[in-house]
């Protein structure tokens, strides 16, 4: 007779409250973060979904509620973007060795595994967006989290690198054997991609699996318009992959022309 392992989660938020003078910017915010989930926040501007993030990562502290960090929890950042002085010359090598615990053999690999090994000497200054974003993320895995924490991603990056870094998401996710939340405004990509969501709005609006949240009348009622005009919803077969310049590649003996996409 095999024993079911019960996964216990890395880290829960319990009526967590957040006023910032006296406004409320979350309120009674319940979440539970489960060992090797894709969890993905959407909501409207201003809903509080950078917040939420913020005080999972202990940046700001909650009003009132609970979080509770079970053992050996090891959180990775990538952040919308960083501001760095211009005057300042830092390159990608000595960005990643300012952080600490980490060895030239670490970042060697963790390069590497991005495929951004060639901007090791650039000048973080005169990244691209892109390139930017790899290298945050790069930062964000060096020591091996068990949970990646992403605050839009893509933010900055064009369609062909959007496409990439999810891509890369996903590859470090299954390396690492990680958990990732993520917030973000590709709905096409959260839909298609994730296992489940999140849509706030001061509170939680609704949660669950893509195809249940995106039947729900309030997601409708915040993303109706631009769910409808600009997003096909579909069901993705992953039974091909994208290269790193986001083409589709055949695998498992399947042919291209195979690929289905239900829409």
């Amino acid at each position: 007779m095999q024993v079911q392992t019960i996964k216990h989660p890395l880290i829960e938020l319990k009526n967590i409250n957040v006023q910032f003078e006296q406004r409320d910017v979350l309120k009674d915010i319940y979440l539970s973060l489960y060992p090797n989930s894709f969890l993905t926040i959407v909501g409207p501007n201003g809903g509080g979904k950078s917040t939420l993030l913020k005080v999972l990562l202990k940046l700001i502290k909650p009003s009132s509620g609970e979080v509770i960090y079970h053992s050996d929890v090891r959180i990775g950042y990538v952040p919308q973007k960083i501001h760095l002085d211009h005057s300042l010359p830092l390159t990608v090598e000595k960005f990643l060795t300012l952080k600490k615990g980490v060895s030239k053999r670490d970042i060697e690999d963790t390069l590497g595994l991005l495929s951004i090994s060639h901007l090791r000497q650039n000048a973080m200054q005169k990244l691209s967006g892109g390139e930017m974003q790899r290298v945050l993320l790069a930062r964000a895995i060096l020591n091996k989290p068990n949970l990646l924490v992403l605050d839009e991603p893509t933010q900055g990056v064009d369609i062909t690198g959007q496409t990439e870094l999810y891509q890369l998401i996903h590859q470090t996710r299954k390396q690492l054997d990680c958990a990732v939340i993520m917030v973000s405004h590709d709905l096409h990509i959260v839909m298609a991609d994730t296992n489940e969501v999140l849509c706030i709005n001061q509170h939680i609006c609704c949660a669950g699996t893509p195809e249940i949240v995106s039947h729900d009348p309030t997601f409708m009622h915040y993303f109706g318009n631009q769910f409808s005009q600009n997003i096909a919803l579909y069901t993705h077969h992953h039974n091909h992959k994208h290269n790193m310049h986001g083409d589709v590649c055949c695998s498992n003996n399947v042919h291209l022309s195979q690929c289905e996409h239900k829409k």
